[in-house]
Protein backbone atom coordinates (compact mmCIF):
# COMPACT_ATOMS: atom_id res chain seq x y z
CA UNK A 1 0.00 0.00 0.00
CA UNK A 2 1.42 3.44 -0.88
CA UNK A 3 2.26 5.81 1.91
CA UNK A 4 1.71 9.55 1.57
CA UNK A 5 2.68 12.44 3.76
CA UNK A 6 -0.15 14.20 5.58
CA UNK A 7 1.20 17.38 3.96
CA UNK A 8 -0.09 16.00 0.62
CA UNK A 9 -3.68 15.33 1.80
CA UNK A 10 -6.52 16.49 -0.44
CA UNK A 11 -10.31 16.31 -0.12
CA UNK A 12 -11.63 12.92 -1.24
CA UNK A 13 -8.44 10.92 -0.60
CA UNK A 14 -9.10 7.59 1.12
CA UNK A 15 -6.82 6.57 3.98
CA UNK A 16 -6.39 3.26 5.76
CA UNK A 17 -5.73 4.05 9.40
CA UNK A 18 -5.34 1.58 12.27
CA UNK A 19 -9.04 1.75 13.16
CA UNK A 20 -10.63 1.62 9.70
CA UNK A 21 -11.04 3.11 6.24
CA UNK A 22 -11.53 6.89 6.11
CA UNK A 23 -12.13 9.55 3.48
CA UNK A 24 -10.80 13.10 3.94
CA UNK A 25 -13.64 15.66 4.00
CA UNK A 26 -11.65 18.72 5.10
CA UNK A 27 -8.04 19.41 5.95
CA UNK A 28 -6.10 22.40 7.22
CA UNK A 29 -2.35 22.89 7.53
CA UNK A 30 -1.55 24.82 10.72
CA UNK A 31 1.82 26.41 11.51
CA UNK A 32 1.62 27.94 14.97
CA UNK A 33 4.14 30.55 16.05
CA UNK A 34 5.53 28.21 18.67
CA UNK A 35 5.96 24.47 18.21
CA UNK A 36 5.76 22.20 15.19
CA UNK A 37 3.31 22.34 12.31
CA UNK A 38 0.34 19.98 12.20
CA UNK A 39 -2.55 19.02 9.92
CA UNK A 40 -6.10 19.21 11.30
CA UNK A 41 -8.53 16.97 9.37
CA UNK A 42 -12.17 16.01 9.34
CA UNK A 43 -12.52 12.42 8.10
CA UNK A 44 -15.49 10.10 7.46
CA UNK A 45 -15.44 6.41 8.35
CA UNK A 46 -16.52 4.72 5.10
CA UNK A 47 -17.99 1.68 6.85
CA UNK A 48 -20.02 3.40 9.58
CA UNK A 49 -20.47 6.90 8.09
CA UNK A 50 -19.26 8.58 11.31
CA UNK A 51 -17.35 11.86 10.89
CA UNK A 52 -14.46 12.50 13.28
CA UNK A 53 -11.80 15.17 13.74
CA UNK A 54 -8.19 13.94 13.74
CA UNK A 55 -4.95 15.86 14.04
CA UNK A 56 -1.67 14.63 12.52
CA UNK A 57 1.82 15.98 13.09
CA UNK A 58 3.18 17.49 9.88
CA UNK A 59 5.34 15.22 7.76
CA UNK A 60 4.20 11.84 9.12
CA UNK A 61 3.26 9.13 6.65
CA UNK A 62 -0.16 7.48 6.41
CA UNK A 63 -1.41 4.58 4.29
CA UNK A 64 -3.40 5.64 1.23
CA UNK A 65 -6.10 3.15 0.28
CA UNK A 66 -6.45 2.56 -3.45
CA UNK A 67 -10.18 2.64 -4.20
CA UNK A 68 -11.46 1.22 -7.49
CA UNK A 69 -14.38 3.23 -8.92
CA UNK A 70 -16.51 1.71 -11.67
CA UNK A 71 -19.50 3.07 -13.58
CA UNK A 72 -22.33 0.59 -13.25
CA UNK A 73 -25.91 0.58 -14.47
CA UNK A 74 -28.73 -0.21 -12.06
CA UNK A 75 -30.82 -3.05 -13.51
CA UNK A 76 -33.44 -4.08 -10.93
CA UNK A 77 -34.14 -4.68 -7.27
CA UNK A 78 -34.00 -8.32 -6.12
CA UNK A 79 -35.45 -8.60 -2.62
CA UNK A 80 -33.23 -6.53 -0.31
CA UNK A 81 -30.44 -6.30 -2.86
CA UNK A 82 -29.92 -4.11 -5.90
CA UNK A 83 -28.47 -5.62 -9.08
CA UNK A 84 -25.93 -3.52 -11.00
CA UNK A 85 -24.17 -4.28 -14.31
CA UNK A 86 -20.66 -3.15 -15.23
CA UNK A 87 -21.10 -1.10 -18.42
CA UNK A 88 -17.84 -2.31 -19.97
CA UNK A 89 -17.62 -6.01 -18.99
CA UNK A 90 -21.37 -6.69 -18.54
CA UNK A 91 -20.67 -8.47 -15.23
CA UNK A 92 -23.52 -8.25 -12.74
CA UNK A 93 -23.11 -7.49 -9.05
CA UNK A 94 -25.54 -7.53 -6.13
CA UNK A 95 -25.29 -4.55 -3.76
CA UNK A 96 -26.93 -4.55 -0.34
CA UNK A 97 -29.28 -1.81 0.78
CA UNK A 98 -26.85 -0.89 3.58
CA UNK A 99 -23.99 -0.25 1.12
CA UNK A 100 -26.21 2.02 -0.99
CA UNK A 101 -27.30 4.23 1.90
CA UNK A 102 -29.23 7.34 0.79
CA UNK A 103 -28.63 6.57 -2.92
CA UNK A 104 -31.29 3.83 -2.76
CA UNK A 105 -34.00 6.51 -2.45
CA UNK A 106 -33.20 7.88 -5.90
CA UNK A 107 -32.33 4.81 -8.00
CA UNK A 108 -34.47 4.01 -11.01
CA UNK A 109 -33.82 1.33 -13.60
CA UNK A 110 -31.15 2.08 -16.25
CA UNK A 111 -29.54 4.80 -14.04
CA UNK A 112 -25.73 4.95 -14.01
CA UNK A 113 -24.03 5.00 -10.59
CA UNK A 114 -20.38 4.96 -9.58
CA UNK A 115 -19.54 2.03 -7.27
CA UNK A 116 -16.46 2.46 -5.05
CA UNK A 117 -14.76 -0.81 -4.08
CA UNK A 118 -11.83 -1.54 -1.80
CA UNK A 119 -10.35 -5.06 -1.80
CA UNK A 120 -13.60 -6.50 -3.20
CA UNK A 121 -15.79 -4.76 -0.60
CA UNK A 122 -18.29 -2.10 -1.69
CA UNK A 123 -17.63 1.00 0.39
CA UNK A 124 -19.84 3.51 -1.36
CA UNK A 125 -22.19 4.34 -4.19
CA UNK A 126 -22.25 7.77 -5.82
CA UNK A 127 -25.06 9.00 -8.05
CA UNK A 128 -25.59 12.27 -9.90
CA UNK A 129 -26.12 15.43 -7.83
CA UNK A 130 -29.66 15.73 -9.20
CA UNK A 131 -32.05 13.22 -10.77
CA UNK A 132 -35.36 13.45 -12.61
CA UNK A 133 -38.12 11.37 -11.02
CA UNK A 134 -41.87 11.05 -11.52
CA UNK A 135 -44.40 11.86 -8.79
CA UNK A 136 -46.35 8.66 -8.07
CA UNK A 137 -48.82 10.10 -5.58
CA UNK A 138 -49.67 13.48 -4.04
CA UNK A 139 -52.73 15.36 -2.89
CA UNK A 140 -54.15 17.97 -5.26
CA UNK A 141 -53.40 21.60 -4.43
CA UNK A 142 -56.34 23.35 -2.74
CA UNK A 143 -57.99 26.02 -4.93
CA UNK A 144 -57.40 29.44 -3.42
CA UNK A 145 -54.46 28.30 -1.29
CA UNK A 146 -51.83 30.67 -2.64
CA UNK A 147 -49.54 31.00 0.34
CA UNK A 148 -46.06 31.80 -0.94
CA UNK A 149 -43.75 28.82 -0.53
CA UNK A 150 -46.49 26.43 0.63
CA UNK A 151 -45.51 22.76 0.38
CA UNK A 152 -47.22 19.37 0.42
CA UNK A 153 -45.88 15.81 0.72
CA UNK A 154 -45.40 13.79 -2.47
CA UNK A 155 -44.34 10.17 -3.01
CA UNK A 156 -41.83 9.57 -5.80
CA UNK A 157 -41.72 6.52 -8.08
CA UNK A 158 -38.92 5.14 -5.88
CA UNK A 159 -41.06 5.38 -2.71
CA UNK A 160 -39.24 8.39 -1.22
CA UNK A 161 -41.50 11.09 0.26
CA UNK A 162 -40.49 14.74 -0.04
CA UNK A 163 -42.06 18.20 0.13
CA UNK A 164 -43.08 19.80 -3.20
CA UNK A 165 -44.91 23.05 -4.13
CA UNK A 166 -48.72 23.01 -4.34
CA UNK A 167 -48.83 23.20 -8.16
CA UNK A 168 -47.04 19.83 -8.63
CA UNK A 169 -49.40 16.93 -9.31
CA UNK A 170 -49.29 13.14 -9.83
CA UNK A 171 -47.44 12.11 -13.01
CA UNK A 172 -45.29 15.28 -13.10
CA UNK A 173 -41.54 14.84 -13.58
CA UNK A 174 -39.46 16.79 -11.09
CA UNK A 175 -35.75 17.33 -10.49
CA UNK A 176 -34.53 16.35 -7.00
CA UNK A 177 -31.21 17.21 -5.32
CA UNK A 178 -29.80 13.84 -4.19
CA UNK A 179 -27.45 15.41 -1.61
CA UNK A 180 -30.20 17.15 0.38
CA UNK A 181 -33.37 15.40 -0.80
CA UNK A 182 -34.98 18.72 -1.78
CA UNK A 183 -37.27 19.53 -4.70
CA UNK A 184 -35.45 21.67 -7.29
CA UNK A 185 -37.80 22.24 -10.23
CA UNK A 186 -40.50 20.72 -12.40
CA UNK A 187 -39.21 19.27 -15.68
Amino acid sequence: MPQISVNDLKNGITLELDNGLFQVIEFQHVKPGKGGAFVRTKIRNLRSGAVIDKTFNAGIKVEQAIVDRQDMQFLYKDGDEYVFMNTSTYDQMNVSNAALGEAADYLIEQMIAQIAMYQGEIIGVEIAASVELTIAETEPGVQGDRVSGARKPATLETGKVLQVPLFVGPGDKIKVDTRTGDYLTRV
